[in-house]
């Protein structure tokens, strides 16, 4: 079938069209990523002019490709399926780009290891992992990544997270956000292997997968102070008590310091730092058009990122308020309450009753408690 997106013209595969998805795949319900990243790219090189080159690892139908060469960026199209291929070529050749982007019938980790590209986009099937090595082996500044495979890395499926991700993950109520973490804490981990030292400049869990784009330190240094991000967490299944603790060994807490309670899961290593720098993710904003289709939807994310409070782990009041058996009140009487009572408090970008506050567990349920009086 024939799609417009963002600006350039596709025949991508429909889902009625047999055996063709099965190996050439187009999610229209990722354009919002699709959109942010023409975006965060755009933000990127005004950030780093010298930024030319932009590998498109997981090519499928080519849409990013031809999306990233459409703004002017030296693209290479790789995939190992030759549907893919064939799709990614005509796609280049029906918008005029088929001069200004190359297509690679190749495993693309063994492409990283010919060549260095400014720019490589992680888009895989399920984990990125398996081709994360290659990346930050051969990427000069910045790496990309989707990761889909949100029930390992949230901790619903507990062993499959420890394989893909070599952490512990655990499946709380900030389960999306112990997803982020986990796989930036991976990535890091990767990273540093090749001395390279990440930073995530711009991170958003949409639509059952995540997106981070890491700027890239190619020194040792850089490598240990990213290291230095990394922790674990330690919390309480009855009162939900949560503590983060920076470091590589964990020292878990024994007892509950809020309930007294010993039901204490510990997860990580994680990633405890900050996830977006907040400059940049207003610069992506600015270069969000009003012809993008998600619009609206970027630009409105990026707020909340920016006003997002940096805190390892968010709430749900909702869940907050049901352990209590307290009724909830409206978001903004809710964080207000927060404020009132001497606390930072925000929303958070995972959902409608998440928030981030520097309050524990039980000064926030102080607050609830003396609101309701």
């Amino acid at each position: 079938m024939r799609v417009t997106e963002g600006g350039v013209e596709l025949e991508v595969p429909s889902e009625q069209t047999e055996g063709v998805e099965e190996s050439v795949f187009y999610n229209p319900r990722q354009e919002l990523n699709r959109d942010l990243t023409i975006a965060t790219l755009r933000a990127f090189r005004e950030r780093e002019e010298r930024a030319e080159s932009y590998l498109d690892a997981m090519t499928a139908s080519g849409v990013r490709g031809v999306r990233a060469a459409a703004d002017g960026w030296e693209v290479t199209c790789c995939d190992l399926e030759t549907d893919a291929i064939d799709l990614a070529r005509e796609n280049l050749e029906r918008n005029d780009l088929a001069a200004d982007a190359r297509v690679e019938h190749r495993n693309v980790n063994a492409l990283a290891h010919d060549e260095a590209f400014d720019v490589i986009d992680l888009d895989p099937f399920g984990s990125p992992m398996p081709f994360a090595d290659a990346a930050f082996a051969r990427c000069r500044d910045l790496v990309c990544v989707t990761a889909t495979d949100t029930a390992p890395l949230c901790g619903a499926h507990f062993n499959s997270g420890i394989r893909s991700y070599s952490a512990v993950p655990r499946n709380t109520d900030y389960h999306t956000e112990m997803g982020v973490r986990i796989l930036l804490s991976a990535l890091a981990r990767s990273a540093a292997r090749f001395d390279v030292g990440v930073e995530p400049i711009f991170t958003h869990a949409t639509s059952h997968y995540v997106r981070t784009y890491l700027e890239l330190d190619r020194k040792a240094s850089a490598a240990d102070a990213a290291i230095e991000n990394l922790g674990y967490l330690s919390h309480c299944e009855d009162c939900l008590y949560r503590e983060a603790e920076y470091g590589m060994i964990a020292d878990p807490l024994e007892s509950c310091p809020e309930c007294g309670g010993d039901r204490i899961l510990v997860a990580g290593p994680l990633w405890l730092g900050p996830y977006c720098d907040d400059e940049f993710v207003a610069a992506v904003r600015e270069e969000v058009p009003d012809a993008f289709a998600t619009a609206e939807k970027a630009r409105e994310l990026c707020d909340d990122l920016v006003a997002e409070l940096d805190r390892p782990t968010h709430y749900d009041q909702h869940k907050l308020c049901k352990n209590w058996g307290l009724p909830a009140n409206a978001m903004d009487d809710f964080l207000a309450d927060l404020r009132a009572a001497g606390h930072a408090a925000s929303r958070a970008h995972y959902g409608g009753t998440t928030f981030k506050t520097d309050a524990d567990v039980g000064e926030i349920r102080e607050a609830t408690e003396r609101n309701l009086e």
